[in-house]
């Protein structure tokens, strides 16, 4: 049976991200906070040991599979910024074609800085995906 591995937890986000050795990272990470925070309206929270996460949802595949997931979310890596943003709502490719220089793999979003990016296309992308996920995963 499938145990999931990444959960919210009780450890202090500003010390997680205070132990960023790279100083613009970390300022980034501080930035990242304050947009994510003030774009969803939830508190920030740990998830597994690097992901900082806002809100919640709760999921449930056609194969009995589910658990919970932060609604969006980011981690400052050693080798680029990642952030959690929902793969499957509909906008999200023409937003990210706004965005600026990134990459992308199976559900994250990879930046170097976030002076790479449009902050303001970020937080549409943030808008977008929490409203996708509390729409596809609502408990109605």
């Amino acid at each position: 049976m499938y145990e999931q591995k990444t959960l919210p937890s009780d450890e202090n986000v500003i010390e997680f991200i205070e132990a960023v050795d790279h100083p613009k990272k970390k300022e980034d990470a501080y930035r990242l906070l304050d947009i994510f925070a003030e774009t969803t309206g939830y508190p920030p929270v740990m998830w597994g040991p690097s992901i900082i996460g806002f809100g919640s949802y709760h999921y449930k595949y056609a194969t009995g599979h589910e658990g919970d997931a932060p609604l969006v979310g980011f981690s400052p890596r050693k080798a680029k910024i990642s952030l959690y943003l929902s793969a499957c709502d509909p906008e999200r490719e023409a937003l990210l074609e706004q965005l600026g220089k990134h990459t992308t793999g199976k559900s994250c979003v990879y930046v170097n800085k976030l002076a790479d990016i449009d902050e303001s296309v970020l937080i549409k992308l943030i808008q977008h995906s929490v409203a996708y996920l509390q729409e596809m995963y609502s408990e109605a």
